[in-house]
Parts: C-alpha cells; sequence; structure tokens
C-alpha cells in the first residue's frame, strides 16, 4: 500500500478541498446534514470568525496517491486553557476514510504543532473554537438524521479513537420533545404565579432592530448561564455581532424569548429555529443556483424545530423561570402545527435542563 502524505492547508483551493472532503465522503450518507460551503469558509476566515482574534489553528490534508483521504484541524484558544489551568489541544474538523494509519498521521501533525508552536500536552476534542460551534464524536445513533449544527461520523470512528488511546472525557446526549395537543394545566399556573406574584416579564420581539438593542444583554445572559459547562468561553462582543450576522436571517422571532426582572434584567433566555435539516440534506450545502429554495421552504413552513439556547442565569435557578418560556414556546408551536422540537447536545451531567 502507497505511503500516506500530509500536508497543511495553505491556500484557498486547498481549504475548499479540505470542506468538499467531508461532503464527499458521505455523499451517500442519509443521515448525514451537509454544512453551508459558505459558512465553513467563513469559520475560517479571520474578518468572519472573531475567535480567530483569540484563537490560532492548523489544518491538515491527508494524501493517499494523491487523493485525499482524510483532514482534521488543530486549534489553540488560550482563553479556555487559562481557565481550566491546562494546556489543552483542541480539535475539529476531523474526518477519515477506514484506515487508522491515516488517522495516526492526521493526529501526529497536529500533536507536533500544538507541542512546537504553544507546549500544549493534552487533545480536547472534537470541539471548536466555542461552545456554538459544533462538537462532540457521535457514539450511537448513527441511524438518525443529525442537526445543522451537530457533528455526524461513521461508526468506525469511535474505533479508531480507542485504537489511538483517546478515552471518553463527557457525555452530550439529545432528546425529540414531542409537541403536545394542548398546554399542561400545571405549566399554566407556574408560569402565571411566577409573572403575577414575583414581577417576571416575557419579552417578545418585534423585529430585528429590538434583538439587536438587546444582543449584548441576551448573550451575556447566556455567558452566565453556561459558564461553568464543559468547553464554554465567556463569548465576546465580537463574536456576539458576528453570530447575529450569521444566523440572524435564519431565526424566526416567534421563537426568541427573554424573561426580564422587575429591574428589566435578562434572567433567562430562549432560542429555537425552524430545522433545516432536510433543506440542507437536499441542496448538498450549496446556496445556488438553486439551494435557496428548500432553505427558504423550511424556514417559511416548519415540521421541527431545533432547539439552540434555553438558559437560566446561575441564581434565577430551580425556581421554574424557565417555564414561562416554555409556556410561550409550546402554545406557538401548537399553533404552528410543529411536530416536535430536537434539542442541540446536552451534557449528561446537566440534570437541570434535563429535568426542564
Amino acid at each position: 500500500m502507497s505511503s500516506i502524505v500530509v500536508k497543511e492547508v495553505t491556500t484557498k483551493k486547498m481549504l475548499k478541498d479540505f470542506i468538499k472532503f467531508q461532503i464527499d465522503l458521505y455523499k451517500d450518507n442519509p443521515y448525514f446534514v451537509p454544512p453551508m460551503i459558505f459558512d465553513e469558509l467563513n469559520f475560517f476566515d479571520k474578518k468572519k470568525n472573531a475567535s480567530l482574534n483569540q484563537c490560532d489553528c492548523i489544518c491538515f490534508l491527508a494524501y493517499r496517491d494523491n487523493k485525499i483521504v482524510g483532514r482534521i484541524c488543530g486549534i489553540y484558544n488560550p482563553v479556555y486553557n487559562a481557565k481550566i489551568n491546562e494546556k489543552h489541544l483542541r480539535y475539529t474538523c476531523f474526518d477519515v476514510i477506514d484506515d487508522i494509519e491515516v488517522s495516526k498521521a492526521l493526529f501526529a501533525a497536529i500533536e507536533k504543532w500544538g507541542k512546537e508552536e504553544y507546549g500544549l500536552n493534552k487533545f480536547d476534542g472534537p470541539i471548536g473554537f466555542t461552545d456554538m460551534d459544533r462538537q462532540g464524536m457521535l457514539m450511537e445513533g448513527f441511524d438518525i438524521p443529525g442537526m445543522s449544527i451537530t457533528n455526524y461520523n461513521y461508526p468506525y470512528y469511535v474505533r479508531h479513537m480507542e485504537e489511538l488511546g483517546f478515552v471518553k472525557d463527557v457525555d452530550w446526549v439529545e432528546y425529540k420533545v414531542m409537541v403536545p395537543n394542548e398546554v399542561d394545566p400545571r405549566l399554566e399556573r407556574i408560569s402565571s404565579m411566577l409573572m403575577n406574584r414575583r414581577g417576571y416579564k416575557l419579552v417578545n420581539f418585534k423585529n430585528k432592530k429590538e434583538i439587536k438593542k438587546r444582543l449584548y444583554d441576551i448573550f451575556d445572559a447566556y455567558n452566565k448561564a453556561f459558564e461553568p459547562l464543559h468547553g464554554v468561553i465567556p463569548l465576546t462582543r465580537a463574536h456576539m455581532d458576528a453570530y447575529y450576522n450569521q444566523y440572524i436571517s435564519l431565526l424566526d422571532l416567534k421563537y426568541i424569548k427573554v424573561v426580564e426582572d422587575e429591574n428589566k434584567n435578562i434572567v433567562a433566555v430562549g432560542i429555537l429555529a425552524p430545522s433545516l435539516t432536510e433543506a440542507l440534506q437536499k441542496n448538498k450545502g450549496r446556496l445556488f443556483p438553486f439551494g435557496w429554495i428548500p432553505l427558504l421552504k423550511a424556514l417559511k413552513h416548519p415540521r421541527i424545530l431545533d432547539m439552540y439556547i434555553i438558559g437560566v442565569m446561575p441564581e434565577y435557578q430551580g425556581l421554574g423561570i424557565n417555564s414561562i418560556i416554555m409556556l410561550d414556546v409550546l402554545k406557538q408551536a401548537i399553533e404552528d402545527k410543529i411536530e416536535f422540537a430536537e434539542t442541540g447536545p446536552e451534557l449528561v451531567e446537566n440534570e437541570k435542563v434535563q429535568a426542564q
């Protein structure tokens, strides 16, 4: 068998090959959800990805007989390493054919970079620059379509990781939440009590300008709610602006909710969006010439919702404030004839969100 050659991605053409390899690898898999190609390009663009102002990364492609057989990206995140007081080398965008030698060569490449450039001594991944990027490796559920915000991989990836000596760090789980025919009266009572007796208020947004005005307040609440969780670093103002520009066109204002206290401080945030899974599978990650059509249909007539963020400020957790958001979301979902919602990855140890 011919040898494996690993090359650093240094040109725009190589970056496009890096992105396209994943789509080609899974082209016949009915459960894989292709990313939007322009989003992937923006991920590695310093002008578009605010994380590259505080992190460094390197991408490699593996070749055999001049054919791409694997890819990987190594990330140095000094903010997170300072938070946990360790020297982690994050990795992401790991995709490979079923050949352990290719996986060995790819990890050897980023390990060499991490040690020589930054003195890193421990792998952590798959995980991106922040908690808002895709993270985690699929361990089961390979016959279920993923979400547009989650990773998918073949079952042999798990075997590769075990052979390379990796061990599990944490578990994430995802849930399908069926929309009932009617709202549970108990939810109505809890929500009403909190608003009438405790002075909490549900805020809905009429237009994007209203969201823009409260953008930093919303993400500041997110930072505080998620700060204790694995892999999380505080989002900067640059991150917040970038996420607003990237995702606001995909969001339905009916499913963006915040709860304020009597002083108009945001204490809870809920962000859901129409699922893009089926649309992205149809357009293969391309917007043109006709890839926008299934996306538009998914946004205008959703059957499924993706739950992006449900977060409550730490000092307000356990009071039932999340019920205010869930009640309003459920009423809207019933009205819109939504079939079910899918949660994003949740840490197994995050019992509070699972109880919710």
